[in-house]
């Protein structure tokens, strides 16, 4: 064969080589798969050149992977050190070895080693070369891509998330909107709990502290409320309170509101099937807010109107500010020229504190329509009321909202003129006083009632009758107050009882015999002999006279 024939073979060859390596090139760069380019390019490299390939190493960032070209073919040492166009080699047992760098464009993404018998010509090393170059372009390539379109998934992630995040601010914005207008239209408590349903599709129940339902919106509204025991919804208050947030109850998500200590409500969204979301949630805490406001406006006005209220009856109690009374009273829809009566309440017992007594007076008054016109003072509650009733009722109504505490009442007669309230009660006062005397047992005394009793408290002067008391009773008060004995309580009770023993000994809760043994020193000290019709009625009217006179110095 000539020179010139091997030559043009020769060069055959080798465009055959470069155009296998273009085609090779074109397959690699449209792989997505980094091991499956390494894979592809590397095992090539033999044909390509005389050798075998030893193995790749890959680069990604600061960490390596070390590929065998077979079975356990170790990484070489010394491949840290190598250049960027790679050179050569020292592996033990291997007569020549090579490694060629992966170049991509922006660095290189490691090497491929080759080793061979014998030192490769200048055009072997050249399509290895290449070769490795391509690989790496490829190996760069196939890492864009898998950027962009982790890129993509994740910027799809955003969006998604943007878009869920823009529809729950748009969610809260017109929950905000909706409930915000219930607060300034003043719609109450009905309105708020009705704008929570629009908003979440679920039922809204808001309750009172004691678990009274106040108002309901939405289906399904329950025919009667099945109440906790007074312990149970008093601790599931304060875990509302404390938690600052909505919490489950059976099937409910429940908050509280409470602007101030002495003012809370819950507000609960009626969820059996656990389907409320978050929007929902924050739609009821928005709610509690409102609800806040709301609470706060109705003890404002409370307030603002028992101001008005206890001011109106103070005046009207001292004799003051007559002149503006009768207009004043019209605001409560009172017309204080009608006759009216003043009713004193006296809290006996186990009453927690004074404004306690005065909320069940309130609401017993407000039960049987007797108006609200009434005033703390001092342990008692002083009501004003044009309404005539049997006052039996007024007590038993006040005893209930008590519970655990009782009471005793005073009415007085009823007015004539819008001056004529303090006169009214200073006789209810008087009866409060002489029931007071008279024993433990609760009850209520109306001055009307109260016969000799309101002639002796309307007498203006009383010296007269101090001195008919003295007349008949002066031996029996002297020894009273010398020996601190009770001879004429004693003697009171058994002529109220009409001198019948044995109801005389129970009202003063003592022994049969012992009201004998009193009665007969009763005898002794007074001189007079009691069962005489005459001596008796002046003795009755003389312990009455008595009573008046130490109830009206009291």
């Amino acid at each position: 064969m000539t020179a010139a024939v091997s030559a043009d073979l020769e060069e055959r060859d080798h465009l055959s080589r470069l155009n296998a390596l273009l085609v090779l090139a074109m397959l690699m760069t449209e792989s997505t798969d980094e091991q499956q380019i390494l894979r592809m390019g590397a095992s090539a490299a033999p044909s390509f050149a005389d050798c075998r390939l030893v193995g790749v190493r890959s680069v990604d960032g600061t960490t390596s992977q070390w590929t065998p070209g077979g079975a356990s073919e170790a990484e070489p040492a010394g491949l840290d050190l190598m250049p960027s166009n790679g050179g050569e080699l020292t592996i033990p047992g291997v007569n020549y070895a090579w490694a060629f760098g992966l170049g991509g464009g922006h660095g290189l993404q490691g090497c491929m080693v080759v080793a061979s018998d014998r030192e490769l010509r200048s055009d072997e090393q050249f399509l290895l070369r290449v070769l490795a170059q391509q690989i790496g372009s490829a190996v760069r390539n196939s890492r864009l891509h898998e950027l962009e379109r982790a890129t993509a998934v994740e910027l799809e992630k955003v969006n998604a998330d943007l878009k869920n995040t823009v529809d729950a601010l748009q969610q809260r914005i017109e929950i905000h909107d909706r409930l915000t207008r219930a607060a300034v239209g003043g719609e109450g408590m009905d309105g708020i709990a009705r704008a929570v349903h629009e908003v979440t599709g679920l039922p809204v129940a808001i309750e009172d502290r004691y678990g009274n339902l106040r108002t309901w919106a939405g289906p399904d509204q329950p025919a009667a409320v099945v109440k906790d025991t007074p312990a149970r919804r008093e601790q599931l208050v304060k875990r509302l309170l404390n938690a600052g947030h909505p919490l489950r109850e059976s099937d409910r998500m429940m908050t509280a509101a409470s602007p101030r200590p002495d003012s809370v409500a819950v507000i609960a969204l009626i969820d059996p099937d656990e389907k409320a979301r978050d929007e929902d949630l924050a739609a009821l805490e928005y709610g509690a807010t409102i609800l806040s406001m709301e609470l706060a406006r109705q003890r404002s006005v409370a307030d603002t109107e028992v101001r008005v209220r206890r001011d109106l009856v103070e005046d009207l109690l001292s004799g003051e500010s007559t002149d503006t009374a009768l207009a004043r009273g019209e605001t409560f829809g009172r017309d204080l020229s009608q006759p009216n009566r003043v009713i004193v309440c006296e809290r006996i017992g186990r009453v927690s504190d004074d404004d306690h007594f005065f909320t069940s007076v309130r609401r017993a008054a407000r039960d049987l329509n007797l108006g609200q016109l009434l005033v703390s003072r001092g342990g008692t509650v002083v009501l004003l009321t044009d309404r005539e009733i049997d006052w039996l009722e007024l007590h038993a109504a006040v005893t209930r909202e008590l519970a655990s505490g009782k009471c005793r009442m005073g009415v007085g007669s009823p007015t004539t003129a819008v001056d004529d309230f303090p006169r009214s009660h200073r006789e209810a006062l008087l009866a409060l006083r002489l029931q007071r005397d008279a024993g433990p047992a609760p009850k209520v005394t109306v001055f009307d009632q109260l016969g000799v009793y309101r002639l002796l408290a309307n007498t203006e002067d009383a010296t007269d009758i101090e001195r008919f008391a003295r007349d008949w009773l002066g031996p029996l008060l002297d020894y009273d107050e010398q020996r601190h004995a009770d001879l004429v309580k004693t003697l009171h009770e058994y002529l109220e009882c009409g001198g019948h023993y044995d109801e005389a000994a129970k009202a003063l809760s003592i022994h049969r015999s012992t009201l004998k043994y009193r009665l007969q020193r009763i005898r002794e000290v007074s001189g007079l002999q009691l069962g005489d019709p005459d001596v008796n009625f002046n003795l009755q009217l003389a312990c009455r006279a008595w009573r008046t006179l130490q109830s009206l110095r009291a």
